[in-house]
């Protein structure tokens, strides 16, 4: 599985970052973006960070 946050959506909340910083970082031009694969163990904070999102620019893909 992977995340995927579409920058041309992003505004750069910091909101997924904050909730699971594993998985997300913000990059130079302060939008998120998905920094490694997912696994289980990551899987409920990535969902919160997904919808929580407040423009829906978080995508998982199987």
């Amino acid at each position: 599985m992977e995340a995927k946050v579409d920058q041309n959506v992003c505004i750069g909340c910091t909101l997924c970052a904050t909730v699971c910083p594993e998985v997300f970082e913000m990059n130079a031009e302060n939008k998120a973006e998905a920094n490694s694969e997912l696994t289980e163990a990551f899987m409920d904070r990535v969902n919160e960070a997904k919808d929580g999102c407040p423009v829906s620019a978080i995508f998982v893909e199987e």
